[in-house]
């Protein structure tokens, strides 16, 4: 059964006197009586409720419980319309979180999220961006829901509190409160009004960043970007005590990214991993669904945002004069595998080498420049899949500096790419000198052949 706070009222001298019989006290006595105010948890349902606020505003006099008491009804017929849209005043500044929507719920709120593609699947650029910036709006309502009257009665008593008593310390509460009525009646507008309100007569409200968001979320679904851009940055010059900080800093970056305003964007996205780095979170974690895709989008929208710019040189330029940052690997990668999608093989290859050369003794190097030729395997680039080889070879083998800063016992996938490699290369100019038709390169061949088998049997001795 579900558990109603219920205000209570004690009244003790009229109570005693109603008991024994013996007094004349009459209604108008009430004004006199010292009156305890506390809430207890009375067992029953919202009607019992509803009747029991219904009867103290009925009988009696108006007094400083009369708002409370509108307000509190007004909840409980919201909540019986809707499910539990409300909850019990709290104490705490606007760091708290509001009591409706949670920050990790709030992009999809009651409306569903588009689906992300199944695995091995491709998710084509609209698909991508609509579900990556899925919002809080409510789906359309029916003609039933529209016609809800439990909603309309609470509307009414929050506008009669609400002008009846402006000074009550509650109501950014109640716009709060009625602001939701109207989403789930698909009144948008008029919540939008409200909350316009709330905005400007309460700044400090514990509601004041969830209220920001869905006026912002409310401008990005109509395209109203220069009105979004403001609704979400006043949430992001908050700082990182709104509970709403990163997601109003993602959606700040693609409310600029669909303005075509890519560098603008980069910084949003760019801060928001710098966040994700500074509270922990590690990028190769799998527990939490939910935020890894989020970042796996800010991955995304970030190599989108520098394939408009000028790809690899842009990223170079932007980790040069904006600070390196130990994520970088992973947005070279995306960005790598962002042309390879597209089959654009020459400027996937591009940034997996800028990132190489740039970092020759970064832990992945060995693995990025193996990707590269790959890429020019896969786009059918076989002379330059040589040089590629003859690289990594000069770059990895076992006398070459990198080698100086890793144990190759710890790293036995790059001598398996080196031997690989090796291999490969002695092999190819074996078969060449081998070839009729290279007659002329006869010699030449010889001795590479020659250099690449010694090059094995000086590496790999055993």
């Amino acid at each position: 059964m579900k558990r109603i706070l219920l205000l209570v009222c004690s009244l003790p001298t009229i109570l005693t006197a109603c008991q024994t019989g013996g007094s004349r006290e009459t209604i108008a006595q009430l004004r006199n009586q010292k009156i305890e105010i506390r809430e207890e948890r009375i067992e029953g349902g919202l009607d019992k409720a509803m009747e029991s606020y219904q009867r103290f505003l009925d009988q009696t006099p108006e007094s400083t419980l009369t708002p409370a008491a509108m307000r509190r009804l007004a909840d409980l017929k919201i909540e019986k319309e809707y499910g539990y849209l409300t909850a019990p005043a709290t104490t705490g500044g606007r760091g708290a979180a509001p009591a409706l929507t949670s920050p990790e719920r709030a992009q999809v709120a009651e409306a569903r999220p588009a689906e992300a593609p199944q695995p091995g699947q491709a998710e084509s650029q609209a698909d991508f961006e609509k579900r990556a910036t899925q919002g809080t709006e409510l789906p359309a309502k029916s003609a039933e829901d529209q016609e809800r009257t439990g909603a309309r009665e609470a509307i009414a008593l929050y506008r009669k509190l609400l002008d009846k008593y402006p000074h009550y310390p509650g109501n950014d509460q109640v716009l709060y409160q009625m602001s939701r009525a109207y989403e789930e009646l698909g009144q948008t507008e008029d919540a939008m009004g409200v909350m316009d309100r709330l905005v400007r007569d309460y700044p400090q409200s514990r509601y004041l960043d969830e209220v920001r968001f869905r006026r912002a979320e409310f401008f990005f679904v109509r395209r109203r970007y220069l009105d979004a851009e403001a609704a979400y940055k006043s949430i992001v010059d908050t700082g990182v005590k709104s509970p709403y900080y990163e997601l109003a800093l993602h959606k700040l970056g693609w409310t600029f990214y669909k303005q075509e305003l890519y560098e603008d964007a980069l910084h949003r996205f760019i801060a928001l991993l710098d966040r994700k780095v500074a509270t922990g979170y590690d990028f190769a974690q799998t527990k939490d669904e939910q935020e890894r895709k989020r970042v796996d989008d800010t991955f995304r929208v970030i190599s989108q945002s520098f394939s408009y710019l000028h790809g690899a040189d842009s990223v170079m330029e932007f980790f040069d004069t904006n600070g390196k940052r130990s994520y970088e690997d992973r947005v070279y990668g995306n960005l790598g595998e962002f042309y390879f999608d597209k089959r654009r093989y020459t400027d996937a290859a591009s940034v997996y080498n800028a990132f190489a050369k740039r970092n020759p003794f970064h832990l992945v190097a060995p693995q990025f420049h193996m990707r590269v030729i790959e890429i020019q395997m896969a786009g059918g680039f076989p002379s330059v899949v040589i040089d590629a080889k003859k690289q990594f070879a000069r770059n990895y083998g076992l006398q070459a500096e990198y080698w100086k800063h890793f144990d190759p016992k710890t790293r036995p996938e790059v001598l398996g790419w080196l031997k690989t490699n090796l291999t490969d290369l002695a092999h190819h100019y074996h078969s060449l000198y081998q070839d009729k038709e290279q007659a002329k390169e006869k010699g030449a061949n010889l001795q590479e052949a020659q250099h690449w088998y010694e090059e094995f049997l000086v590496s790999f001795p055993k």
